[in-house]
């Protein structure tokens, strides 16, 4: 199995592909990651790849696996993504 690109490695792809300077993709991939952070709660779309969302979970009933004994969690709100049909169709085939 091949290794996960790096950061760079995908400045250099993108900066590549796009004609732009290194530096260039670089502040445009963070400018895209603090976006996504601020309006996360409004969910995120990235058109073509996915979108971010936050969900409620419930309280409930867990384990725990080395003594078996059974533990309240409580609930909490989580941030998912959410894989677009566009990207799965590309990816799986």
């Amino acid at each position: 199995m091949a290794k996960a690109m790096t950061k760079s490695q995908i400045v250099a792809s993108v900066a590549e592909s796009t004609e732009i300077s290194k530096k260039q993709a670089a502040a445009v991939i963070e400018a895209l990651v603090g976006l996504a952070y601020k309006q996360a709660k409004n969910s995120f779309t990235v058109p073509g790849l996915g979108k971010l969302v936050l969900v409620n979970r419930k309280a409930r009933l867990g384990r725990n696996p080395a003594t078996g004994e059974t533990i309240k969690i409580a609930a909490k709100r989580v941030v998912k993504f959410r894989v677009a049909k566009a990207a799965k169709d590309a990816i799986l085939g």
